[in-house]
C-alpha cells in the first residue's frame, strides 16, 4: 500500500508539474501577445493622432495661405490705389511680362500715332505695362557665380527728364527700386528740366511722396537747362558717394549695381557704364545688345564699337570693357572725384556732344572708362529725341566745343567732318 502511495503521489506531482509548465507558457505567451497588441494599439493611436494632426496642420497651413492671398490682394489694390486712378499697373504679370513684346488690342489703339509723335514711343502701350514687370536677365552666365564686398558704398540714382509719360518714368523709378539692394541705394532724384506735361507735375510728386516716402526727391528746373546741366543740378542735390545718372526711359536688370559699386571702390577715378540692351519703342520687347565698347566718329557722334582686341584675347566675358567714350544714356562715377574734374561743360546746349567731352577729359587726366557686362540696363531707343527738333545744330555746336578744349591740332578733323570753315 506505501509502495502504491508513493507511485501515486509522484504522477499527482508529474502531472501538476506539467501542468503548471503548460499554463506558465500559455500565460507568456498571453503576456507577449498582450505587449503586442498594446505596442499595436500605441502605434495605431500614434498613427491616428499624426493624421489628425497632419489635417490640423493642413487645415492650419490652408487657413495662411487663404490670409497671405487675402493679405497680397489688399497690398496689390492699396498700391494700385495710387496707380489705378492713373490709368497705370502696378504688380506682376500683365502685357510685356518677361520683356516680351506687346501690343494693344483695336480697341485700345486710338490715338496711337499722338503718342509717338510726342514721346518718341509707344506711351499709350506703355500705360498698360505693368511698373513693376520683369526683364530677362540677360548677364553672362559667370556673372552669376561671382560675389561682391558687403561693405560697399551708397549709391544715388539720378534720372533726367523733360515731357517723358509717366508711366515710363515710373518704371524707371519701381525697377531701380525692385532691383537695388535697399542698403546700397541712397536716394532717387527725378530732374525735371521744365517740362509742359500737367501729369509730370501734381500726378508724379503725389505718387512718389506716397509710394516711396524719403526715397524720392524731385528737383524741378525753373527754366529748360538743357541735358548737360539737368545732370549737373542732379548732381548737386545727391548725397550718396557714389552717383548714377540715368535716362528716365530706361529699366535695370537683376544685380546692376553691385559690380559697379565694387569697381568705384576699388579706383575712385573709374567712370563706369552699365552694358546696354534695348526696348523696343513700338512693342517694348527687351532685346540683348552684344558687348561693346562706345567709339566715336570724328563728328564726334558716339556709336557701339567692338570691344578692344585685349579683351577679346581673354575671352572672359565678365571683364571690365575699356572705352573711349559713352553712349550718354546711363553712366556712374564717385562723387567727389566727379566734382574733382569739373562735373560735365555747363557751357553745352541742350544735348549732345557731354559724353565724348567726358571720355576725353577723364582719359587725358589720369581716370577711366569702362563698360561692365555683368551690370545691364535696357534702354527705350526713340524716334525723336525730347528737347527740339534743331538737335543737329546743338550737336555741332557741342562737338566743336570739345573738340576746341582738347584735341589741339586734330581739332581740323571735327570741322571737316562737319563741313565748317576753321574760321
Amino acid at each position: 500500500m506505501a509502495v502504491a502511495r508513493k507511485i501515486k503521489t509522484l504522477l499527482t506531482v508529474n502531472i501538476l508539474v506539467f501542468v503548471g509548465i503548460i499554463l506558465f507558457s500559455v500565460y507568456c505567451r498571453i503576456q507577449d501577445r498582450s505587449e503586442e497588441l498594446i505596442q499595436i494599439g500605441r502605434i495605431s493611436d500614434q498613427r491616428l493622432r499624426a493624421r489628425n494632426g497632419k489635417v490640423t496642420n493642413l487645415v492650419d497651413r490652408q487657413s495662411i495661405l487663404q490670409r497671405l492671398e487675402r493679405l497680397e490682394d489688399v497690398v496689390y489694390n492699396q498700391l494700385n490705389g495710387l496707380a489705378k486712378p492713373m490709368g497705370l499697373v502696378e504688380g506682376p504679370g500683365g502685357l510685356g511680362q518677361g520683356g516680351a513684346a506687346a501690343t494693344l488690342s483695336e480697341g485700345d489703339n486710338h490715338d496711337g500715332d499722338g503718342k509717338y509723335e510726342e514721346y518718341g514711343y509707344n506711351a499709350q502701350l506703355s500705360d498698360r505695362i505693368s511698373l513693376d514687370r520683369s526683364i530677362p536677365d540677360y548677364r553672362p552666365k559667370k556673372c552669376k557665380q561671382l560675389t561682391y564686398p558687403e561693405d560697399l558704398p551708397q549709391i544715388s540714382v539720378v534720372f533726367i527728364f523733360v515731357n517723358e509719360a509717366l508711366s515710363v518714368i515710373l518704371r524707371s523709378v519701381h525697377s531701380v527700386v525692385n532691383h537695388t539692394p535697399a542698403h546700397l541705394l541712397k536716394e532717387i532724384i527725378l530732374v525735371d528740366d521744365n517740362s509742359d506735361s500737367v501729369e509730370l507735375k501734381f500726378n508724379l510728386d503725389q505718387y512718389v511722396n506716397k509710394r516711396y516716402p524719403g526715397l524720392v526727391k524731385i528737383v524741378r528746373n525753373s527754366k529748360r537747362e538743357g541735358l548737360i546741366r539737368a545732370r549737373i543740378h542732379g548732381w548737386n542735390a545727391a548725397t550718396g558717394a557714389v552717383v548714377g545718372f540715368f535716362d528716365a526711359h530706361v529699366e535695370f536688370n537683376t544685380g546692376w549695381a553691385e559690380p559697379i559699386l565694387t569697381r568705384v571702390k576699388e579706383d575712385h577715378s573709374r567712370i563706369i557704364l552699365p552694358a546696354i540692351d534695348n526696348i523696343k519703342y513700338n512693342t517694348f520687347e527687351v532685346q540683348q545688345y552684344a558687348n561693346a565698347a562706345h567709339g566715336y566718329n570724328w563728328g564726334l557722334w558716339c556709336m557701339y564699337i567692338i570691344p578692344p582686341q585685349d579683351w577679346l584675347d581673354k575671352g572672359d566675358e565678365t571683364a571690365p570693357i575699356r572705352t573711349p567714350a559713352m553712349i550718354g544714356c546711363s553712366f556712374v562715377v564717385d562723387r567727389e572725384y566727379f566734382g574733382e574734374i569739373g562735373l560735365l561743360d555747363p557751357g553745352m546746349e541742350v544735348y549732345g556732344g557731354e559724353n565724348i567731352e567726358l571720355g576725353m577729359r577723364v582719359w587725358q587726366c589720369g581716370g577711366s572708362m569702362e563698360v561692365l557686362p555683368c551690370s545691364r540696363v535696357a534702354h527705350i531707343e526713340r524716334t525723336k529725341k525730347p528737347y527740339n527738333n534743331d538737335i543737329d545744330y546743338y550737336a555741332k555746336r557741342n562737338a566743336l566745343r570739345a573738340a576746341e578744349v582738347w584735341m589741339d591740332e586734330y581739332k581740323s578733323h571735327v570741322y571737316m567732318a562737319w563741313n565748317i570753315p576753321m574760321n
